[in-house]
């Protein structure tokens, strides 16, 4: 018995033991910090000039509990810093790599406003030019109900600039009720898009084209039709050929809403809580599922924010944008109208004055006074993701991509770090050469 005691206490011992040893180190046998937690792994290389932007990474995940993030910055279109901080897959223990893929939400939205730039460029496209003259959709009416004559005045600055007339806070958010719009239109679940547009075409505007903003996913959605129409090609081909390979950027791509579909590189997608909803999707939709995974259609999102993508494809391509001389990415003219203030009330305060920050072709704008230039930047949200990307007037662009959508107090991550960015940049002395 005496023998059987001693031999328990010996295995508890060394359990106990083995559990301290592995409480210790991370896979990537990072020490803990000085107050004893597990410190997150990281990856890529690192600079000491830019020390300021990894002091940040580390505290920010672990004051707000997340999971896995990936940060790049630019300087003066050349990339001085790409890499990894926390897990890409918490129950693996796999840390996020450099070039770990994240959806990045609505950070889709300047990737398609830019490819509509160059369309107008070459003449395919124009931007006061009618959407729904261009579009070959009839629309679903319901009996005894007629097309919003308003419809027909639409213009693709307007989708840009969202001001088209749909007001998701009036109506609905179409691009979210895919198997609602599918049953009113008795086909399969859940819509595509062209089904999307056949609806939404049969469903008055909130307001006239043109007279203020309202945020609108369905513009953009109705913006990648267009980019189809024009080349003839889809949605995805057209910008992966004709976007982005000529900047280098081969691994972007349109992500996949199940999680047994998601590509190689991608991270797993956490919410600060288990939130479910009913799946809209694949065999057994209906069924519970992780809100990330399922609530929603991702394929159908593709031009307002289907996209997947590594941190630093999002600063190449936000690069190519704001050094536009030099990427010969697109023209002057392009830049001129993407920074142009909208008219009326979307670019105006009640004074008639031009906001302080306002929403350009695809981007948030904010003029630098004295500078005669801008800060142009985008954010994205979606359950299970958070992403941004600015391009700041001194020649400096960062992306920073997270897994999880909220940080315990429910905010975004994205908005959250933002203004610290900026901090951190604003710290650095001397910035290294870059690639």
């Amino acid at each position: 018995m005496d023998t059987h005691i001693n031999l328990c206490l010996l295995l508890l011992m060394m359990a106990m033991a083995f559990q301290q040893a592995s409480a210790a180190t991370t896979p990537d046998d990072q020490p803990a910090d000085e107050a004893g937690h597990v410190a997150l792994p990281e990856t890529g290389a690192t600079s000491p000039e830019l020390a300021s932007f990894d002091e940040l990474m580390r505290s920010f995940l672990k004051e707000h509990s997340i999971p896995g993030a990936a940060l790049a910055v630019a300087k003066d279109g050349r990339v001085v810093y790409t890499r990894g901080f926390g897990y890409a897959d918490v129950e693996r223990q796999q840390p996020v790599e450099p070039d770990a893929l994240f959806r990045i939400a609505s950070v889709s939205k300047p990737i398609t406003a830019m490819a509509v730039m160059r369309l107008v460029e070459q003449g395919k496209l124009h931007l006061d030019a009618p959407v729904f003259e261009q579009l070959p959709y009839t629309p679903h009416l319901p009996a005894g109900q007629a097309e919003d004559p308003r419809l027909r005045e639409i213009t693709i600055r307007q989708l840009l600039q969202h001001t088209a007339g749909w007001d998701r806070d009036i109506s609905i958010d179409p691009m979210f009720h895919s198997v609602a719009i599918a049953s009113s239109l008795e086909t399969a679940a859940p819509a595509e898009p062209d089904d999307i547009i056949r609806f939404m075409m049969g469903w008055p505007l909130d307001f006239a084209p043109g007279t203020r903003h309202a945020y609108s996913n369905f513009g953009y959605c109705l913006l990648g039709r267009l980019l189809e129409q024009a080349t003839g090609v889809g949605y995805e081909e057209h910008v992966c050929r004709d976007v982005l390979a000529p900047l280098g950027i081969a691994t972007m791509r349109i992500g996949k809403t199940l999680e047994h579909e998601r590509s190689d590189g991608e991270v797993r997608y956490y919410l600060p809580r288990d939130r479910f909803a009913l799946s809209v999707v694949g065999d057994h939709p209906g069924v519970k599922v992780p809100r990330p995974y399922g609530a929603w259609y991702l394929e159908a999102m593709d031009a307002h924010g289907g996209w997947i993508a590594s941190a630093e494809d999002l600063v190449r391509f936000g690069s190519a944008v704001a050094h536009w001389e030099q990427s010969r990415f697109l023209s002057a003219e392009s830049i001129e109208a993407i920074d142009a203030v909208p008219a009326g009330p979307a670019g105006h305060d009640a004074d008639g004055n031009r906001k302080a920050a306002y929403y350009g072709l695809g981007w948030m704008i904010r003029p630098v006074n004295g500078s005669g230039g801008a800060n142009r930047w985008h954010n994205g949200r979606f359950d299970g993701a958070s992403s941004l990307l600015v391009l700041r007037h001194d020649g400096l662009c960062w992306a920073a991509l997270f897994n999880t959508s909220a940080t315990p107090d429910g905010d975004a991550p994205a908005g959250k770090i933002d203004s610290l960015l900026h901090r951190a940049a604003d710290a650095v002395v001397h910035w290294p050469e870059g690639k």
